[in-house]
């Protein structure tokens, strides 16, 4: 098993609607293309507290790449995040990086 460490910056206003982006619609359609969040979190403390950082899950690089590749080619995605930035881009950064766990890591 990975994970999946992405760090979303929203522009400033922003972070309200990009958690509904996640949590009202983009969730759902990870269930169908079989993508697992670990969880999501926003930054209590610490360098910005306008991030929303989640994990998520993949059995390896050409798991999330098959995964992944059929998320970001999905017509439903589009219409969320064309719909979720018809006032304007919502991010203004992303950063991710690709985890493998230690030997004595609670998450395997």
């Amino acid at each position: 098993m990975i994970y999946e460490l992405r760090v979303y910056q929203p522009l400033p206003g922003k972070m309200a609607r990009l958690q509904n982006r996640f949590g009202d619609q983009v969730l759902s359609i990870w269930d169908r293309h079989g993508i697992r969040s670990v969880g999501f979190f926003t930054t209590l403390l610490g360098e910005s507290s306008n991030e929303l950082t989640y994990i998520l899950a993949w059995e390896s690089l050409a798991d999330r790449e098959r995964k992944w590749t059929a998320f970001q080619e999905d017509l439903s995605w589009h219409r969320v995040r064309d719909e979720s930035e018809r006032d304007g881009p919502i991010v203004a950064t992303i950063k991710s990086q690709i985890l493998t766990p230690t030997a004595f890591s609670a998450l395997k």
